[in-house]
């Protein structure tokens, strides 16, 4: 959320030495930090070398991992440029978010102050405690410059500030290096006090280190803790792939910031992650592991295995395509089952999230108007994009993270059941070794071809794609889930229930916050966002407690009348009790489940580590 997302213009494919090209043509970034209590930052940027006419000069629209528009460029104010000899030259803005510059001698110094203070993935936070930097959020950039090196050099606010970034290290460790824009821009960078756990992965003859550099407020035991769940975590997503990637400068950083101030998040980048969240790692019981897990996953998928239809990307405009579901619904899927595998979870606790993506297919209404590849489109509207507009998104959008990952499952447990020996670890291995580690971008032909040939079963793949992902169908997880040695049952036998509602209390009015889900008996009832309800039978709704207990009156299938208030009118309908659709997955008893199925879920999650005086007899997921 993360979730979080990326794909790079034109990413660099290959740069064999690790010291930047001596030539003079090389852009150069120098930023200090005076007023960063105040949230500012003054950068300087010169263009050496210049042979059109007219320098243009422009902030990023958007965001590696993002696909709206941000509009960088709103923070940006008090923007000079000078020529070679220091003089002032003249600047036209032909956009909200380009400057020209005419009449120069060759060379350019642009200087601007930029204000930053939202900490996350997507944007920059400068004041006393860090200055938190993603790149396209920060930094100018000259068109048709984009293919020449860059230098950035970094003034402190104060001298206990390290960098923690992707860019390449200097002798100076205050200034880096990136070998085009495009890295360049790839590359967040945490400036602060932060602490560093590093540890070395041997991978396919070569050795990398992993960097977890972490901005936080806790205890020194608190980051040994976290770093030695991140260790198993990594392991066991290297199982998956079969190796690493091959790391630029033989590094991968997880940057990491855990304050009150920040805000969460997480941003896969090509040789390093943001991780934000505004509790420290004892208050959040080390919950940010989830996070850590899947933008981790995302260094083979998504930068490496990345859609056709995002490259190159673009910062100047939305970035659109159709493979959401698997770019970040796959993620999404293996980050909970990754820690699970790597016995940082349980299985009864892993089966809580198989539970939460099976009432989400079950309840989404959204199924009725998108596949999800048109979910994934809508991304350039719901990825973090803003509009002060209302939308009906609850209702006709559904999550490609949450939506991508049900079928993730139902993928998987459908190969493991038709096709033994197989798995989904076995496809997204594929996919790496024909499109990730090649680094040649995927088509949507791409995976249903890739799928079929690993399973030598076409027809299969076909299915699957035109049911599933170029379809609506929903998946039978009740049948799936039952190879596994689980079954779905009701949450709430017997619970009446109206549809799931969030109400705002003012005082003593209930009044309905959130839009009402398309099929719901309050849908039904015509009641909406906004709207006060005032009693359910004979009992007044002024809190959430007299909300239940009203429901408990009935039983489902039962009516009775709802008084409410629609945009100043007093309205009175009849509305008709259903049962709780909630459903929870839970394990077979010991009497019901079979060799077979105790195989398959312990080859599918694996066993927990074996307590105490347990009886190692006797079935149980943990076992």
């Amino acid at each position: 959320m993360r979730i979080a997302p990326t794909v790079l213009l034109a990413l660099i494919v290959a740069f064999s030495s690790h010291s930047l090209p001596v030539k003079d043509n090389v852009i150069h970034y120098k930023v200090t930090f005076e007023n960063a209590v105040h949230h500012e930052a003054r950068i300087s940027v010169t263009f050496p070398d210049i042979e059109s006419q007219v320098l243009t000069v422009q902030m990023s629209r958007t965001s590696p991992g993002r696909y709206a528009l941000h509009e960088f460029a709103k923070n940006v104010y008090n923007v000079t440029a000078v020529n070679s000899m220091g003089e002032p030259l003249e600047i036209t803005r032909p956009n909200p978010y380009q400057w020209a510059i005419d009449n120069h001698d060759g060379e350019v110094t642009v200087t601007y102050t930029l204000f930053g203070d939202r900490a996350d993935g997507t944007y920059a936070q400068i004041d006393r405690t860090h200055a938190h930097l993603n790149i396209p959020a920060t930094f100018m950039w000259a068109s048709n410059h984009e293919k020449r090196p860059i230098k950035v050099t970094f003034e402190p606010f104060s001298s206990t500030w390290k960098v923690a970034t992707q860019l390449q290290k200097t002798q100076d460790k205050y200034t880096f290096t990136a070998p085009n824009l495009a890295y360049f821009m790839d590359s967040p960078t945490e400036l602060s006090d932060h602490q560093v756990k590093s540890w070395t992965v041997h991978s396919s003859g070569k050795d990398y280190q992993i960097n977890l550099a972490v901005h936080h407020d806790g205890l020194e035991e608190d980051l040994v803790e976290f770093t030695r769940q991140a260790k198993a975590v990594v392991a066991e997503q290297i199982k998956v792939y079969g190796e690493l990637p091959a790391f630029d400068y033989g590094e991968y950083t997880f940057i990491a910031c855990y304050l009150p101030h920040v805000n969460r998040d997480g941003m896969e980048h090509r040789n390093s992650t943001i991780l934000t969240n505004t509790q420290s790692l004892d208050e959040g019981n080390f919950s940010q592991l989830g996070t850590l897990s899947h933008e981790f996953f995302h260094a083979w998928n998504v930068e490496r295995i990345r859609p056709k239809a995002l490259e190159p990307f673009n910062f100047s405009a939305h970035n659109m395509t159709t493979n959401l579901w698997f770019a970040e619904g796959f993620t999404s899927y293996y980050d909970k089952l990754m820690i699970r595998r790597a016995q940082e979870s349980t299985v009864d606790e892993y089966l809580k999230a198989v539970t939460k993506t099976v009432n989400q297919v079950e309840q989404v209404p959204g199924r009725q108007f998108f596949t999800p590849e048109g979910a994934s489109m809508l991304a350039t509207f719901t990825d973090a994009g803003t509009s002060i507009d209302k939308t009906n998104f609850s209702n006709i959008f559904f999550s490609y993270y949450s939506y991508g990952s049900a079928m993730a499952l139902a993928l998987d447990l459908s190969i493991r059941q038709q096709f033994p020996g197989k798995s989904l670890d076995d496809f997204m291995r594929k996919m790496w070794t024909d499109f990730g580690k090649p680094e040649i971008p995927y088509t949507r032909e791409d995976l249903r071809h890739t799928l079929g040939t690993l399973l030598n079963n076409d027809a299969f793949a076909k299915q699957f794609f035109e049911q599933y992902i170029y379809g609506q169908v929903k998946p039978d997880y009740a049948s799936l889930l039952t190879h596994a040695g689980l079954k779905i049952v009701s949450a709430h036998p017997g619970d009446a229930f109206l549809g799931q509602v969030k109400f705002n209390f003012n005082g003593e009015a209930a009044i309905i916050e959130k839009p009402i889900k398309i099929g719901s008996p309050l849908y039904q009832a015509g009641l909406e966002r906004t709207d006060q309800i005032v009693k359910v039978g004979r009992r007044t709704i002024g809190n959430y407690s007299q909300w239940t207990s009203a429901l408990e009156q009935f039983k489902p299938g039962e009516s009775t009348t709802i008084e409410y208030i629609q945009r100043g009118e007093k309205l009175s309908t009849t509305i008709t009790f259903i049962e709780n659709p909630e459903v929870k997955v839970i394990a077979l008893d010991d009497e019901e489940i079979s060799e077979s199925q105790k195989a398959f879920i312990l080859a599918w999650l694996g066993a927990d580590k074996p307590k105490e005086n347990s009886d190692k007899n006797k079935w149980s997921p943990n076992s």
